[in-house]
């Protein structure tokens, strides 16, 4: 029997099937379990074939990559990796199940050497990946939400330790970032910033989405500006995001460049060696789940300088990379499943 990962491509372009094709098969570990060019298609012989991982594309003629996902989550659950041509549509998968995306133009650009080894390394990911035990829509999720303040309301923030609250995330973020945004209300006194590995142009979509949905305010973080209890701000993309404090205030700084080697813009290392020592032990750092390393070096300087690190177990994580390093290094106060993490972070303030 093969152990090799089987990737299904779909995707209604003749050309964007064999490029993948292409870089998969580039793989040792890999290989292309087959291809189709719609949706109808593809569910046909994802039953059949029943590869490991699949890719699939949102544009396609009879069943659109959505709908195609929809059908998929429901008859033949599989981690899908989107092919992604815009921040709307790919937020709306992940939404319905989607493990991870590559933004489709990146494909058809000459993919080599490390870039082409991170494509693999995610779509190992992926295929290894939990899937959500079910989709809940967004109506559901504002029921749920309302319910939840109803029951339980915090009587008050005047004695809180903490003076802000840093989560990190990757693969899986933007959902989980969605389980745990919701809950904070209106009146929550610390200031939050969100690093989720994206590229350009998604990170700013995935604010206002989160900002539709929250209590708190959500916004794409920018330069030299203060920030506010009650507001998350999220790391841009394409750029480093630090924190400096100026007159008793924290300051968002962005920057081209990086202190230390990262391959990840943003990065969660970056971000926590700037603000750990400046806030020391009132800083809440939360790593989520996600592929790789970042945030390894950041949690060590958190926990040099006083502060508290939590971290996704496993049984919860769609990909436990980022976190299982952090706590197995020994940094990690509490591992939390993430349906506590949000209680937990309270229980820190």
């Amino acid at each position: 029997m093969d152990k090799r990962i089987g990737v299904m491509i779909v995707d209604d372009s003749a050309f964007m099937r064999k490029t993948i094709s292409d870089m998969v098969e580039a793989s040792s570990e890999l290989y292309v379990a087959g291809k189709a060019r719609n949706g109808l298609d593809a569910l046909e012989k994802i039953k059949r074939l029943k590869p490991d991982v699949v890719t699939l594309d949102i544009e396609m003629p009879k069943l659109d990559g959505l709908d195609t996902l929809r059908r998929m989550m429901e008859e033949c659950p599989t981690p899908v990796m989107m092919i992604s041509n815009g921040a709307e549509s790919t937020l709306e998968a992940f939404d319905i199940g989607a493990v991870d995306f590559v933004v489709k133009e990146d494909l058809v650009k000459e993919v080599e050497g490390e870039k082409l080894i991170n494509f693999h390394q995610r779509i190992t990911a992926a295929a290894n990946a939990k899937l959500p035990v079910s989709s809940v829509t967004g109506e559901s999720k504002k029921e749920e939400r309302q319910v939840e303040l109803a029951k339980k309301k915090e009587a008050s923030w005047q004695k809180q330790k903490m003076s802000m609250i840093v989560i990190g995330s990757s693969t899986g973020g933007p959902a989980a970032l969605q389980k745990i945004l919701t809950r904070f209300p209106e009146d929550f006194p610390l200031p939050i910033l969100i690093i989720q590995h994206m590229p350009p142009g998604f990170t700013k979509p995935l604010a206002e989405r989160f900002n539709s949905l929250c209590h708190i305010r959500v916004k794409e973080a920018e330069h030299n500006e203060i920030m506010e209890p009650g507001t998350a701000y999220v790391a841009p993309a394409g750029l480093q995001t630090a924190v400096q404090e100026i007159e008793g205030h924290y300051q968002i700084k962005l920057k081209i460049s990086a202190p230390v080697e990262t391959l990840y813009k943003p990065s969660v290392d970056v971000a926590l060696l700037s603000i750990a020592p400046i806030v020391k032990d009132k800083l809440l750092a939360v790593i989520l789940t996600g592929m790789g390393e970042d945030g390894l070096r950041g949690c060590k300087r958190v926990k040099q300088a006083g502060g508290t690190v939590l971290s996704e177990s496993e049984e919860t994580c769609i990909v436990y990379g980022m976190p299982k390093v952090v706590y197995e290094a020994g940094l990690a106060d509490k591992q939390i499943p993430l349906y506590d993490v949000y209680d937990r972070m309270i229980d820190y303030l």
